[in-house]
């Protein structure tokens, strides 16, 4: 399907077009450690700058196979106890880190005035399956428990990334909704998510190739995070017990790959009764909340999604 047939926005069209020019070899065919860098390096040329913020500190909590790395981010240098925001970074389980999501959770940080805690868990293919999943456990109980060197009093989690960090928002929240953390969920916000199989989706098919986001990146990412297919830690829509999911904002992109798993999610959770914001950017891509220089109406959409957070706190604040 060619992209005529499809609303794209023009700073999308330009960007897209720019990455064309530029050329280069696919993911698959260079070693990992250079397409890490690669997801890096894209900041500097795609991203806006982080917001300043009174606390941006790095600090480590221990996990099931030694400590993992935590970055804080309060626009308050102290804070009353209220709820912390957790953020898992995308890169299909295999790419990202604190580094690539540093701006966003700036501007998570500043535009909900709550403090946020980004985590890095190991990265596939060197950690596969379920290392992402159980590092994510770990570090958010750790949160949920109040540790003192967090020095924030966490009274509830909002549980949120984007694409691989969206499925990671979202099995989190049903890992501790099935098992108590000191502290619950109350609000759970994936990004662009991949909660189900997509290969056989209309929005797989139609973005296949060019929308940034490719299938032959996604088999790749697949192929290295190496999950089990049956396992709802991979996708989180094979849960027995949606209605125990929290209030939930969900926004996809609408040229995405993997625009309809979210939407199916979306779906899936109003059917179960829980109260669900749904968003979508229209004519933007996958990935759009670290690429705000390049597609300069991407600020529209993050703010948007900031908004609808801040929303659903309010709708269910006690």
């Amino acid at each position: 399907m060619a992209d005529n047939e499809h609303y794209v926005r023009d700073d999308v069209r330009g960007f897209l077009a720019m990455l064309e020019q530029l050329g280069g070899p696919q993911m698959d065919e260079i070693p990992i450690d250079q397409a890490r860098a690669g997801y890096v390096a894209m900041k500097s040329l795609a991203e806006v700058d982080p917001k300043p913020l009174a606390v941006v500190r790095d600090l480590t909590c221990p996990g099931p196979a030694g400590d993992i790395p935590l970055r804080l981010y309060d626009a308050q240098e102290h804070r009353a106890p209220g709820p912390v925001v957790m953020f898992y970074h995308g890169g299909g389980f295999t790419i990202g880190d604190l580094d690539t999501h540093d701006a966003f959770c700036t501007e998570l940080a500043a535009g909900l005035n709550l403090p946020v805690v980004a985590v890095h868990y190991r990265l596939a293919p060197e950690h596969p399956f379920p290392a992402a999943p159980e590092d994510c456990e770990a570090a958010t109980r750790w949160v949920a428990g109040n540790p003192q060197e967090l020095g924030r009093q966490a009274t509830g989690l909002i549980t949120t990334g984007d694409s691989a960090g969206g499925n990671l928002s979202i099995v989190i929240a049903q890992a501790l909704s099935d098992k108590a953390a000191a502290v619950p969920v109350i609000l759970q916000a994936p990004i662009y998510p991949i909660a189900s199989p997509v290969e056989e989706t209309t929005s797989y098919k139609s973005f296949a190739e060019g929308f940034l986001l490719t299938a032959r990146t996604m088999g790749f990412f697949s192929d290295s995070y190496a999950a089990d297919p049956n396992d709802k830690r991979n996708y989180p829509i094979l849960h027995d017990n949606h209605a125990a999911s929290p209030p939930t904002v969900l926004i996809t992109a609408g040229l995405d790959p993997l625009r309809d798993s979210g939407r199916e999610y979306a779906a899936h959770l109003i059917q179960h009764g829980v109260d669900v914001i749904y968003l979508e950017a229209k004519g933007n891509v996958h990935g759009f909340i670290t690429i705000r220089k390049a597609v300069p109406s991407a600020q529209g959409d993050v703010e948007t999604f900031i908004d609808a957070v801040k929303l659903m706190l309010e709708r269910h604040s006690a």
